[in-house]
């Protein structure tokens, strides 16, 4: 891994995209994001880079670590502007789905995008943050 990896967050309904889906497919390209804060973090994306999966609307916890396989191209789902995807795969389900109840309820990873920005589908994770939430899901049920 190289100094330059980041660390993401992405969010999708599980009617619509479940991380079981994900699982099945063993690969997808992350597309439909509509939003140009969440454009410019899938541009930042690299490959390598690990990535939070984290259910939205039901459910609303993170379940699984995933790894981008491929950089930024066109969406092509877009029928215009300049939409673009990344190709994610799937690394590793979290024992423990990590809730929204216990980030809110965290001293240190209450400040998160997540918390801060519920509304943004793809963001940015501080490598401590990322770490402290991989460690969160590991704990017992």
């Amino acid at each position: 891994m190289s100094a330059t990896s980041h660390r993401w967050l992405v969010k999708q309904e599980p009617s619509a995209y479940s991380w079981t889906d994900f699982v099945s497919d063993g690969q997808t390209a992350w597309t439909g994001v509509r939003n140009f804060q969440a454009r410019k973090n899938l541009h930042a994306m690299r490959n390598g880079d690990r990535v939070l999966f984290y259910h939205s609307v039901v459910g609303k916890e993170i379940v699984g670590i995933a790894r981008v396989v491929k950089e930024a191209y066109p969406d092509p789902t877009a029928t215009e502007g300049e939409w673009v995807c990344v190709d994610l795969a799937p690394e590793a389900p979290l024992p423990s789905p990590v809730t929204l109840e216990t980030l809110k309820a965290h001293p240190t990873l209450c400040g998160i995008p997540l918390i801060k920005q519920s509304r943004l589908s793809v963001m940015p994770l501080s490598q401590a943050d990322f770490d402290a939430l991989v460690a969160l899901g590991q704990r017992p049920a």
